[in-house]
Order: structure tokens, then C-alpha cells, then sequence
């Protein structure tokens, strides 16, 4: 009963939207950084402030999911998370040097509100309780060894962020997932909203790299071309991939659902993530010289972020039995072999390169599988995953086809 109750559908709140925005000022920050240290070392430590900023928000997506943020004491808990995010976010561009304690301390703080807030969660529900006890170790340690950090620089300071990050992500493959409850609709919806702020990133870095220069005929092909990555991004995660990952985890119960929203949210949606940002990245330097090749760091954003972000997507096909597709991984391939000539064409050629085969992808999947793709999206995750496979997949483009051995996978790509 405790179970169902904790696992029962609801739609995301305000208060998490309005959480989520300081999360985007954080994005908005690592971006700024990242441009600002257009270096192998930048790009690093660039990619360590992403990956404590989306396991701190990460840890709430989980939170929200089991405890309604908008009630009693618990309402002004999460303003006080903000407040401590906020501070977060303002210290990121120089975590790793004048504001690193900073940083860490207000990290601390979002952590161990984190877990006073799951605790509250967890009353009355042992499971749920004995969950976050066992999260506790590798919360305050990994926070804590950041606030060290912000005391060190060089190398040492890099290795603790590094054995910070190893601690938290390493943590629940080690422990499990016992106890832990999961509303796929809710989860599904709130990592939807996520990709959506981190697609605006790249928007946002369309203005940005355009403002106070003159908007000619270079730098308006830039901004469209960038539209058409965003609009190709948007479209490979919403137009039918969401909803066959809502029914997978739908279909699982218990444990096995929650190992599964770990696997295909709380780590595979980092590197989606990720590669969103790298590819802002990408922009904002092709909009402040779209005529000059671009520089290895922003060449690896414009080319390799985008690649990072569809190999995401192929992996996380294979982690729900889907098999490799065909497009997406194909794409990945193409985008990482465009690193090199990103480097030797000028920017703006080497975006309309990415545009190309984005582009490509979306309309190869829209003309190869019309009746798979408007079959998920009419039922929009309202299926089973038996369901799906008799009607989705290559060479199934009706219902009442049969899965065969060598091609069980569901998903149209």
C-alpha cells in the first residue's frame, strides 16, 4: 500500500518549475565558463561543475517524485535548497579558484537539505527511509571533499572533485536501489522539462554570441541554422523516445523500476545534457566569428557535444532491450567524424555541417516509420512495451506484425 502511494502519478508543480530555475542560471553559468576557458583542462573542469550541478539536481528530481514539495514546513525547506543553489550557481564560474569554499559549503547545504527532506519522505516507510540512510555516506562525504577542494588548487584540487564525483555516481550501483519509489509519469515528465531548459541553452547562446555585433548575413544564418539543431534535438527526444522510455519504466515494478529511471534518467540524461551545453558552447563561439575556423575546444561542442548527446539516446535504447536502431547511432558516428573538419572550415560551414545530419536523422526516422511513430505519439506512453513491440520497429509499420529473433527492439529509430 505505502508502495502505491508513494508511486501514485502526479503532475510536475510550480514549485519545481520554479525550482528548475536556478538550475538553469547554473547551465547558463558552466556555459559562460566553458567559453571562457577554451582549453583541455577548461573543458575537464567545465564537465566536473556540470556533473555535480545535475547529481545535486538529480537528487531532487528523486525527492519530488515521493514528497509533495508544495506542503507545509516542507515548501519552505526546498526555498531554503534554492537559496543555497542560487549561491551555488553564483560561485561556479570561479568554483575552482577565489569562491571554491564557497561553493562547496553551499553545496553542502543543498545536499543536507536534500536529505532532511527525504528523511521527512521517508517516514512511516521504512524502505524509503533505510534508501536514504544508505545515500547518506556518499552524500556528505562527496560534498564535503568539495569544500576541502575549495581550500587546494593544482592537480590535488582536480583529484578530490574527481573522487567527489566517482563517490556519488558509483554510490547506488554499489548499494542498489532497494526502497526507493518511482512515479514514471511525474519522473518522465520533470527530466522532459530538463532537456527543454537545456535545448533553451543553446538558444540563449544564439543571442549571446550575437550581442553588441552586427546582426549580417552570416550571423542570421547562424542563428537559423542553430534553430534547426534545436528544433532536431527537441524533436529526437519528444516526438516519440520519451514516450516508449514512460511505458518501459511503466511496465517495471519496484526495484527493477527504480534501477531503471537511475539508469535511463539520472545517469544517461547527464550526457545528454552535457552534450547540449557543449554544443551551446559550439554556437556562442560560431555567432562571434562565423567566418573564422573554429577553435579545437568549440569545435569538439559544435560537433562532439551533439554526437555525446545522440550516443545517450543509443544507450539508452540498449538499456531497455531496444538493440542499436539504426539512425541515431549512424549520426553519432557522422558528428564525431566532423570534429576534425569543424576545425578547418569556418564556423559557420561547420554548423551547417551538424545541421545537415541532424536534419537527416529526423526526416530519415519521420519517412521510414510514419504509422510506428503515430501510433506512440497517439497513445503518448499509454502502452505496454508488448504492446509497442506489435506495431514499432523496422520492418513493422502496422499493427498485428510480429517481433522476430533478430529484431525484438521496440522504438522506430
Amino acid at each position: 500500500m505505502r508502495e502505491r502511494e508513494a508511486e501514485s502519478e502526479q503532475r510536475v508543480t510550480p514549485l519545481e518549475l520554479f525550482f528548475d530555475l536556478v538550475f538553469v542560471f547554473a547551465i547558463t553559468q558552466v556555459t559562460g565558463y566553458l567559453a571562457d576557458n577554451l582549453t583541455w583542462d577548461g573543458l575537464l573542469r567545465g564537465l566536473f561543475l556540470l556533473g555535480v550541478l545535475w547529481w545535486a539536481w538529480a537528487a531532487y528530481a528523486w525527492l519530488t517524485n515521493t514528497l509533495n514539495p508544495e506542503e507545509g514546513a516542507v515548501r519552505i525547506a526546498v526555498f531554503g535548497s534554492m537559496g543555497a543553489m542560487l549561491i551555488v550557481s553564483l560561485a561556479t564560474p570561479h568554483a575552482f579558484e577565489a569562491d571554491g569554499v564557497v561553493f562547496g559549503i553551499a553545496y553542502l547545504i543543498v545536499r543536507a537539505l536534500h536529505l532532511v527532506l527525504y528523511a521527512i519522505a521517508g517516514r512511516g516507510d521504512p524502505e524509503l527511509l533505510g534508501a536514504v540512510l544508505r545515500i547518506l555516506p556518499s552524500a556528505l562525504l562527496g560534498a564535503v571533499l568539495l569544500v576541502v577542494a575549495g581550500f587546494l588548487e593544482g592537480p590535488v584540487q582536480l583529484a578530490l572533485w574527481g573522487v567527489a564525483l566517482a563517490i556519488d555516481y558509483l554510490w547506488l550501483l554499489v548499494t542498489g536501489m532497494r526502497g526507493w519509489r518511482v512515479s514514471p509519469e511525474h519522473f518522465v515528465e520533470r527530466h522532459g522539462l530538463i532537456v527543454i531548459i537545456a535545448i533553451g541553452e543553446s538558444i540563449v547562446a544564439i543571442g549571446v554570441g550575437a550581442e553588441g555585433l552586427p546582426l549580417d548575413a552570416a550571423r542570421i544564418a547562424a542563428a537559423l541554422l542553430g534553430i534547426v539543431v534545436a528544433a532536431a534535438l527537441w524533436w529526437s527526444y519528444f516526438d516519440w523516445a520519451i514516450y516508449i522510455n514512460q511505458a518501459r519504466l511503466a511496465d517495471a515494478t519496484g526495484e527493477e523500476r527504480a534501477v531503471l529511471a537511475r539508469d535511463l534518467y539520472s545517469y544517461f540524461h547527464l550526457p545528454m545534457v552535457a552534450g547540449i551545453v557543449l554544443f551551446a558552447l559550439g554556437m556562442k563561439t560560431t555567432l562571434g566569428h562565423p567566418d573564422e575556423a573554429l577553435d579545437t575546444i568549440s569545435a569538439v561542442g559544435m560537433s562532439g557535444g551533439l554526437a555525446l548527446y545522440f550516443a545517450a539516446h543509443v544507450a539508452s535504447r540498449l538499456r531497455i532491450g531496444g538493440g542499436w536502431g539504426h539512425g541515431r547511432w549512424i549520426a553519432t558516428i557522422v558528428l564525431l567524424a566532423l570534429v576534425p573538419a569543424a576545425k578547418l572550415v569556418p564556423a559557420l560551414v561547420a554548423l551547417a555541417l551538424v545541421a545537415t545530419v541532424c536534419a537527416a536523422l529526423i526526416a530519415y526516422e519521420a519517412m521510414r516509420y510514419p504509422y510506428a511513430r503515430s501510433w506512440i505519439r497517439s497513445h503518448r506512453g499509454a502502452f505496454t512495451m508488448a504492446e509497442a513491440s506489435e506495431v514499432t520497429g523496422p520492418g513493422r509499420q502496422g499493427p498485428g506484425a510480429q517481433p522476430t529473433a533478430t529484431d525484438p527492439d521496440p522504438g522506430p529509430s
